[in-house]
């Protein structure tokens, strides 16, 4: 048996509405990030008796958007209802959510994300995208599991959730990874949520295998957690249906390392659903979403076509590039500042954004807004390195100081790296290669792409600063003579 076979995936991914000045039912403010605990609460995020919730309207325009960005079937008609359970980040005791049985519905049903693994596409299909309240904080001291107390900030208390709950359509942790990166980059490019944000994005991970119960995996906060959780969690399970024992429904906590129980998982008839009689129903009509359809900015997937056909980048580098709004704006602004840049100038472009640079932000876990790189440092490095003036591999070690800012000129003054194109120390350095390396000679005569080989060693020589055009031409002539070639 494959390691993922009869393996069922559904995320159910909580993004918050970080870009809403208030929260959902209330007019305190929503920027709850870093502010001292329970000091942006009123009566109605608290829960107080008396206190009645008015629904915050640019909250339904937000999910409005989000609605038609992941081509969903949007209700014009819905209420919201009440989720009941009790526990601390609760003070009402129920949580203000929407519920799509009992006559209730969801914001929006349906919808579709496309992903793109082993060079195959696959359609994600999602169950529904709804409007709810966040519960508040939950703060322990170290590991949920070694706690001895646990403290509730309420700031978080009644901010905007959208969940948006997929069908069970993944079969490997790598297709949940995938479908996580799309839905985050749509989800981006609406400008409803800035994903980097602590808690921005949350994501509850439903695994089974076929005939048995599932496990769910609570508050999962970054993609990489999510792909390891689950690789854990289907070990775990697939080593215990391989001894014979029974899968009960659970719900279970990630630390990093594996995932612990907390609780037998609950049932829906557990909530005691039932509508909120405290808020009124909505209506939207058909001109309230055509104005949104309007207002909705270009969408990776159209992005990736322009890109295609404007840039003449290949459906891969495009796709990847779309991926993050950030490094797509920094793009264009950057092959636009240069009007001899042609493909092979966007392609270089692009190289630079998706390896070098992505690699440091990643390494540094920053996004490229947060920098103090700027469009025009990778334009002028680009023409540094087509000019001779400096080596890829020069270029290469330049990236940390560009991050904060540093023109390539003055990278250049600084370090003293610039590449070597003084032909008589280039010629000096090509014969001691060719002596130190007469195998490699010899070679040259069977294969020609032998000759990349004398060329890196007179890169290592020179610690990459040889210019690499004029090393070619200098080992042709010097083979040329001795009748190599």
């Amino acid at each position: 048996m494959s390691k993922y076979e009869g393996v069922v995936i559904g995320l159910e991914v909580h993004v918050q509405l970080t870009e809403l000045k208030t929260k959902l039912f209330c007019g305190c403010s929503s920027d709850y990030r870093g502010k001292e605990a329970n000091t942006l609460v009123c009566p109605i995020c608290l829960g107080l008796p008396g206190s009645l919730p008015v629904t915050n309207e640019k909250a339904i325009e937000f999910a409005t958007s989000l609605a038609l960005a992941l081509k969903c079937d949007i209700n014009k008609q819905f209420y919201f209802f009440r989720k009941n359970y009790y526990y601390p980040d609760l003070p009402k005791g129920f949580q203000i959510s929407q519920y799509n049985k009992a006559g209730g519905k969801a914001f929006a049903d349906g919808g579709v994300v496309s992903i793109r693994i082993n060079d195959d596409n696959k359609d994600i299909h999602l169950n529904r995208i709804h409007l709810e309240e966040d519960p508040a904080r939950i703060v322990h001291e170290g590991s949920i599991a070694t706690s001895p107390y646990a403290l509730v900030d309420y700031n978080r208390s009644g901010t905007t959730l959208i969940e948006i709950v997929s069908e069970p359509d993944m079969r490997t942790p790598a297709e949940a990874r995938e479908y996580l990166k799309q839905l985050i980059s749509l989800v981006q490019y609406t400008g409803i949520c800035d994903p980097a944000l602590e808690g921005a994005f949350r994501v509850d991970a439903n695994v089974s295998f076929k005939g048995n119960e599932r496990a769910e995996i609570k508050n999962i906060n970054s993609i990489r957690e999510v792909e390891a959780a689950l690789e854990y969690e289907i070990g775990l399970q697939k080593r215990r249906v391989g001894k014979g024992e029974t899968l009960k429904q659970e719900t279970k906590h990630w630390d990093g390392t594996k995932t612990i129980p907390l609780r037998s998982k609950e049932f829906e008839a557990d909530y005691k659903y039932f509508p909120e009689q405290d808020l009124v129903p909505f209506e939207i009509n058909d001109s309230y979403i055509d104005k949104a359809r309007k207002k909705l900015p270009e969408m990776p997937d159209q992005r990736k076509v322009r890109y295609q056909e404007e840039f003449q980048l290949s459906e891969f580098d495009a796709g990847i590039l779309v991926l993050d709004k950030q490094i797509a704006d920094f793009f264009e602004k950057g092959v636009k500042l240069n009007e001899s840049f042609g493909p092979e100038e966007y392609k270089l472009y692009c190289n630079w954004l998706m390896n070098d640079i992505s690699g440091w932000l990643n390494e540094n876990t920053k996004k490229i807004n947060e920098t103090s790189l700027r469009p025009k440092q990778l334009v002028d490095l680009i023409n540094f390195i087509k000019d001779g003036k400096i080596t890829g591999k020069i270029a290469k070690t330049f990236v940390p100081k560009m991050m904060d800012g540093n023109d390539i000129e003055e990278i250049v003054k600084e370090t003293g790296k610039q590449a070597i194109s003084d032909e008589s120390v280039l010629e000096k350095t090509v014969l001691q290669v060719i002596k130190e390396n007469p195998k490699i000679v010899e070679d040259c005569k069977k294969n020609m792409k032998a000759k990349k080989a004398l060329i890196g060693r007179v890169m290592a020589k020179t610690k990459g600063q040889a210019n690499p055009q004029k090393t070619e031409e200098i080992i042709d002539s010097k083979l040329k003579e001795m009748g190599i070639i």
